[in-house]
C-alpha cells in the first residue's frame, strides 16, 4: 500500500519542482532583462535542484560569459568561514569565547573589555569602519593602527551594531594562535575538508582561473571596481566562490566534518538586540516559520546572498559582479521556492501627479518612516527619494525591486502600505500616535 502512495504521488511531486523551477526562472530572466542581472544562482530543496543557471558577463570588455565555474568575491559572505574557524580553534581548546581582544593585542583601546563572543555576535561597540582603509595601498601594520584610531560606537556589551573591524581582528587573531596565514588555516581546515576546490582567500597578485572581473555602478553606467588592498581587506571580506562550492558549504554545516555540534549550537545562536549569530543571521522569515539562517554581502560592484532555510531544507545563493542587488533577488527566488506569490520585475516609469496628496502619506508604517521633504517623498531618510508610477504607488530611486503602495481604509484614510521587495509583498498598517 505505501509503494502504491508513492508511486501516486510522486507524479504529483514532480509536476510541483517542474512548476516551481520555472517560475524561479522566469523571474531570473525578467531580472535579466529588467534590472540586468548578472552572475550566478543556485537553488536546492531537498537535494534537488530547481535552478542552476549562470546570466551575464565575467567580463565586460572581452565579453566572456559567466558560467556555474565562474568564481566570485563573496564580500561578508566570507564573514562565516572566518567565525568556523575561530569555533574550530575554541573546539581543540586555543582559544575562549571569554578570552579578551587585549590577549592578542594589549595595546587595543577598551581591549580588557571586548571578547571574542562580543566580536563574533556584532556587539562589541566596533564601528563598522573598513572602506577607505580598504581601499588604500598601507601596510598591514599602518592598517592596525589605522583602525586603532577609529571611535567606538558604543561600550563593549551594552548593543548590537555590524561591524567589520570585529571580523579584521578575529583573522588576525586566527593567525596569531594558529601560527598559519588566514587563507592557509581556512584552506586546510574548511575549503580542503568540505571539498571546496573553486574557493580561496583573494590577494593582489595571485591570478585566479575562471574569476569574474568586477564592475560598480556610477553616474554613466558600470565602471571598473576600484582598487582593493586585499592584504587588508580580510575576515570580514576576501573569499572567492562558485554557487557549488557554497552549497558543498551548506551541505556540511548539516553535519560535523568542520564543526561539532556545540559550535554549531553556538553559531546558530541569535544574540543582542538584531539577532546576530556567528557570521550570520538568525532569524524567521516573512513570519510563516520558515526559518532562516543567512548572510548578505556588498561591496562596491560584488554583492551576494547565502541563504539556509533548515526547516524547509532549501538552499538559496546568488552571487554578482556588477552590483546587482542579489539580497533581494535571494528574497524573491526564497519566497518562490517556499511557495509564495511573487510578482515579477518589471520596468518602473515616473507619473506626474499632484504632489499635494503626499501629504496623506506621511508617517510611520511598521518599520518603515515616510517622510515629505521639499515637495518630494522619502524612505527613511532623506537621501533615498520615493518616485510616483501613481497616484499611490512609489518606488524607491535607488532600487527598482523595492516599491511602496498606499492604502485607503473605508473611512478615506491611508492607514497602511503596501511593501514589494523581490516580489514579495508584505502589509504594514500605520502607527497610530496617541
Amino acid at each position: 500500500m505505501k509503494q502504491l502512495i508513492l508511486l501516486i504521488l510522486c507524479p504529483i511531486f514532480l509536476y510541483g519542482q517542474e512548476k516551481t523551477s520555472a517560475k524561479l526562472a522566469k523571474y531570473m530572466q525578467a531580472q535579466v532583462e529588467v534590472n540586468n542581472f548578472s552572475g550566478t544562482v543556485l537553488v536546492i530543496k531537498n537535494n534537488t535542484i530547481l535552478l542552476k543557471k549562470a546570466y551575464g558577463l565575467a567580463d565586460y570588455e572581452w565579453n566572456v560569459k559567466n558560467t556555474i565555474e565562474t568564481k566570485f568575491q563573496l564580500a561578508s559572505v566570507t564573514k562565516q568561514f572566518t567565525a568556523a574557524a575561530i569555533l574550530q580553534l575554541i573546539d581543540i581548546g586555543k582559544l575562549s569565547l571569554n578570552d579578551k581582544l587585549s590577549k592578542f593585542f594589549p595595546d587595543y583601546p577598551k581591549g580588557d573589555s571586548i571578547s571574542i563572543h562580543m566580536l563574533l555576535s556584532h556587539t562589541s561597540g566596533l564601528a563598522m569602519g573598513f572602506k577607505e582603509i580598504a581601499l588604500s595601498s598601507i601596510s598591514s601594520d599602518s592598517a592596525y593602527t589605522a583602525i586603532k584610531k577609529i571611535p567606538f560606537e558604543f561600550s563593549p556589551g551594552t548593543k548590537s551594531s555590524y561591524s567589520n573591524i570585529g571580523y579584521y581582528l578575529l583573522a588576525k587573531i586566527i593567525e596569531k594562535v594558529s601560527g598559519e596565514r588566514y587563507e592557509a588555516f581556512l584552506k586546510k581546515n574548511i575549503f580542503e575538508k568540505v571539498e571546496m576546490k573553486n574557493t580561496g582567500v583573494s590577494n593582489n597578485e595571485s591570478i585566479v582561473a575562471k574569476k569574474a572581473k568586477v564592475y560598480c555602478h556610477n553616474e554613466e553606467g558600470l565602471i571598473h571596481n576600484p582598487y582593493i588592498n586585499w592584504n587588508i581587506n580580510l575576515g570580514h571580506d576576501g573569499v572567492y566562490s562558485t554557487v557549488e562550492d557554497l552549497a558543498l558549504w551548506d551541505k556540511a554545516l548539516y553535519g560535523t566534518t568542520v564543526l561539532s555540534a556545540a559550535m554549531k549550537k553556538k553559531m546558530f545562536t541569535p544574540y543582542g538586540s538584531e539577532n546576530w549569530g556567528y557570521g550570520f543571521i538568525i532569524n524567521p522569515f516573512y513570519n510563516h516559520g520558515h526559518y532562516l539562517i543567512a548572510h548578505d554581502g556588498g561591496f562596491f560592484g560584488t554583492m551576494t546572498s547565502f541563504n539556509r532555510f533548515t526547516d524547509d531544507k532549501l538552499f538559496v545563493t546568488v552571487l554578482s559582479n556588477n552590483g546587482s542587488a542579489s539580497h533581494i533577488i535571494g528574497y524573491g527566488l526564497s519566497a518562490i521556492a517556499l511557495g509564495k506569490e511573487v510578482e515579477m520585475p518589471y520596468k518602473h516609469h515616473r507619473a506626474k501627479i499632484d504632489t499635494t496628496i503626499y501629504k496623506n502619506y506621511v508617517g510611520e508604517y511598521g518599520k518603515i518612516q515616510v517622510l515629505k521633504i521639499g515637495g518630494k517623498l522619502h524612505y527613511n531618510d532623506a537621501d533615498i527619494e520615493l518616485i510616483p508610477e501613481s497616484k499611490t504607488k512609489f518606488f524607491r530611486a535607488d532600487d527598482n525591486d523595492r516599491t511602496i503602495e498606499f492604502i485607503r481604509d473605508k473611512t478615506g484614510n491611508y492607514n497602511a502600505l503596501i511593501l514589494t521587495k523581490g516580489g514579495v509583498k508584505e502589509i504594514f498598517p500605520r502607527s497610530i500616535k496617541n
